[in-house]
């Protein structure tokens, strides 16, 4: 989490956790006098969210963008009386006073609890595969085996959070045996991801599935973006990611002199990739004495099902909403602003056995909340958050509703404007007709 976050009233710090080194951005606020205003060849229509705004003077001072892209009345943003891409009226500390003191509390052996049982399953599940070893247990396996895989990563993210618990090295440790064991490099992982959630919502510094800029789309060759948006290609990118990142930037999680990381970092860095190293060589193993095939089904499709989960949950997150969100740039992004671009979702039965990961917009702006505690404070904070606030679609016992969300997106998400602090998707016709 980033050490200081613009509310509307000042500079706040938030809590740190012991297993977060210093961030490396610091985000500031620039006053601006009252009377400034935006330049557009567009008329503008009032609106009375601005005036009720304007009237409550909140005292936040951002200054106005040189351009904004609008967004037409059809889409719905502003057509009910609602901008998302407005400042909210109300402040981070807000969330947090309606949150319970206890959704706050780390308890360590509730923690490992759930380790203990995602353990228990994954061996469970492969004892009961190589047992009956025929063509009907293996593809029951691989679902379930893929979603445990799913579930180790989501406590070794915790880890990385410092909301497993508020020892440090305990999360470090169990850090990296989940981590290791699904072939992440914890540090390099944790790191970038760290950066993600500072840079939540902003088009240029944000590291998870942030949009592409006009020109960077149209830059890329024929098969790079035929891969980032034709399925089921972009569901299968996180290891290619963690290796290169993403079109427009560079780095590798792997490399301890990579742009995402910071010198005092480097031996972290060499950690992590030593242990998934070990882990690689420990799989090597495996099929020299039990035989590639055995390796393959027990390991080899489970990951790429896991990988695959990854990728579909940490996308939905920030995409294909039935309405258009914004992404920021300059003065107009805030800490606050970009995590309530962030979307919950249901997954029915699986949001147990993920460890409520879908419950993610407290998540993103108060990522030392235990993920046990997470539904509750979403309940909390839903009186404050209004209409920034997007209820998420209920699911069946299996999220199958999702599958039309994502398709519909990488449809329509192509890029943004490589202009304007204040941007949304825009789609590329030739992809949509392809």
């Amino acid at each position: 989490m980033a050490t200081w976050v613009l509310s509307e009233c000042c500079v706040r710090p938030i809590p740190r956790t012991s297993s977060y080194p210093k961030p490396r951005f610091t985000i500031l606020n620039s006053p601006v006098s009252n009377s400034t205003l935006f330049k557009t060849n567009k008329p503008i229509t009032f609106n009375p969210l601005f005036s009720r705004v304007k009237d409550r003077n909140l005292g936040l001072k951002v200054s106005a963008p040189a351009k904004i892209q609008f967004v037409d009345e059809d889409d719905g943003e502003i057509a009910n009386g609602f901008n998302p891409g407005a400042p909210p009226p109300f402040t981070l500390a807000d969330i947090r006073a309606a949150i319970p003191k206890h959704c706050w509390v780390k308890d360590p052996w509730k923690s490992m609890s759930y380790v203990v049982r995602d353990v228990v399953v994954v061996f469970g599940l492969a004892a009961v595969a190589a047992f009956f070893n025929n063509i009907v247990v293996w593809p029951l396996y691989w679902i379930a085996q893929s979603t445990m895989f799913w579930a180790l990563f989501v406590l070794g993210h915790d880890c990385g959070h410092g909301s497993f618990s508020n020892d440090a090295k305990l999360n470090s440790v169990v850090g990296h045996i989940l981590h290791s064991s699904i072939l992440v490099p914890y540090h390099g992982w944790r790191i970038s991801h760290r950066t993600h959630h500072q840079n939540h919502g902003h088009v240029e510094n944000d590291e998870s599935w942030h949009p592409l800029s006009e020109k960077i789309y149209r830059n890329l060759d024929k098969g790079t973006r035929t891969l980032r948006f034709t399925l089921p290609f972009p569901m299968l990118a996180y290891p290619f990611y963690l290796w290169s990142r993403s079109p427009g930037k560079k780095g590798s999680h792997f490399n301890p002199d990579s742009d995402l990381f910071l010198p005092n970092e480097k031996k972290d860095i060499i950690t992590s990739t030593v242990c998934w190293t070990a882990m690689a060589a420990l799989l090597v193993g495996l099929s020299v004495t039990m035989g590639p095939l055995q390796v393959l089904k027990l390991y080899g499709i489970p990951y790429w099902g896991f990988v695959v989960w990854l990728d579909l949950v940490t996308y939905l997150h920030h995409h294909g909403h039935e309405d258009k969100l914004p992404w920021y740039r300059g003065k107009e992004w805030s800490y606050l602003r970009g995590g309530l671009t962030t979307l919950d979702r249901d997954y029915g039965w699986i949001n147990n056995i993920h460890h409520d990961i879908g419950t993610h917009v407290i998540h993103h702006l108060f990522p030392q909340i235990p993920h046990y505690n997470l539904i509750e404070a979403t309940e909390a904070a839903k009186p404050v958050f209004g209409k920034y606030y997007r209820e998420p679609k209920k699911s069946g016992p299996l999220p199958f509703h999702l599958l039309e969300v994502l398709i519909n997106s990488l449809k329509k998400d192509h890029y943004v404007s490589d202009e304007g602090e204040i941007v949304y998707y825009q789609t590329d016709p030739k992809m949509t007709a392809n």
